[in-house]
């Protein structure tokens, strides 16, 4: 797999066109300010009454109503979540795609599962960052970068790829790295690892310990410090030098009791079920429950989101993180700006 750096991006080939990013939010609010950091003519396209209007705004990026910004764009870049995209492209966004211009995502989910199937003679990319927004954002302002994969689905032009890269350089992934990769690969993979460790699995894991101690008799604040807060520091070491570096950081008992205890937790039966969730991604299955899920009122999603934020380990986690008050100092989630 080859790795592309800004010495392999022409930013010629994004610095002479408009890109129209579409939504603000965390993605959004990167995107546009990288791009216009690194030169370009970058305008936020959002709903008239749109709540990010004005932080875009403050942030002295140009913002228009979504036809109006695709009108007059070269490039736009799909950043409202996915569950919304469909329904935008086909009202706002096809209608005024100029002949040539090209649009693309930050995420294969619409593209691979044929939601979306622009025309022919659209350019259809992706950039995808491989981190928050947030990261994406202050990493770039840092001077560095956050990798980035670039896939081509249609290619129209005879310049997809060129642009795409120029876009990802833009953003700060030329710092970092830029791998290719298909609208299948990074759809699936990223679904996959999402529901099963990075999100599901993880979150999951964190709930069940806590409930486990609690259960037990001890205290609340003592679960939680010890299967949630000092996640943190494992993590940390993990993303520094891989998973030996970890066991190679924490005591003897603690790597003796990691490589005993936790083949017991995530057993067979645990790879069994993630056989079962990556074929339901494979498959279509997860993404048309999820779009069915959107079209039906999201009732089933918002009583889970209910049930989760009420969560004994998220009041506990609340009280014990107000005594921390470095935790709020350095957070990467600021919900008055993006």
């Amino acid at each position: 797999m080859k790795v592309y750096y800004d010495g392999d991006a022409d930013l010629s080939n994004i610095l002479g066109k408009r890109v129209a990013v579409i939504g603000f939010g965390s993605q959004g609010h990167a995107h546009a300010g990288n791009l216009q950091d690194s030169g370009v003519d970058v305008v936020v396209g959002l709903r008239a009454n749109s709540s990010s209007r004005a932080k875009a705004e403050k942030a002295g990026i140009a913002t228009a109503e979504v036809a109006e910004a695709v009108a007059s764009s070269d490039v736009v870049m799909m950043l409202v979540p996915d569950e919304l995209q469909a329904k935008l492209y086909e009202s706002e966004i096809a209608p005024n795609l100029k002949p040539g211009s090209a649009i693309a995502f930050a995420h294969g989910f619409n593209i691979h599962f044929k939601f979306i199937e622009p025309a022919a003679n659209i350019d259809t990319f992706m950039i995808a960052p491989k981190g928050p927004g947030h990261l994406v954002r202050s990493t770039y302002s840092n001077g560095g970068g956050v990798p980035c994969l670039i896939a081509i689905h249609q290619n129209a032009s005879g310049t997809a790829r060129d642009v795409a890269l120029a876009y990802a350089s833009a953003i700060g992934g030329g710092r970092a790295g830029i791998i290719e990769t298909s609208f299948r690969e990074e759809t699936e993979t990223d679904l996959f690892g999402e529901q099963t460790v990075l999100c599901g699995g993880a979150t999951a894991l964190i709930e069940a310990g806590f409930d486990t101690l609690v259960e037990a008799g001890y205290a609340p604040e003592m679960a939680y410090f010890e299967c949630l807060h000092e996640l943190k520091l494992i993590v940390d070491l993990i993303y520094e030098g891989g998973i030996q570096n970890m066991r190679y950081s924490v005591s003897n008992t603690a790597e003796f009791g990691d490589l005993t205890r936790g083949p017991r937790i995530v057993n067979d039966a645990t790879r069994q079920e993630m056989r079962k969730i990556l074929s339901e991604i494979q498959s279509g299955q997860f993404a048309n429950e999820w779009m069915d899920e959107n079209a039906g009122g999201s009732k089933k999603f918002n009583a889970l989101r209910q049930a989760s934020a009420g969560r004994g380990i998220e009041e506990v986690g609340s009280s014990l993180r107000s005594m921390m008050p470095w935790i709020a100092a350095g957070r990467l989630v600021d919900r008055d700006v993006n």
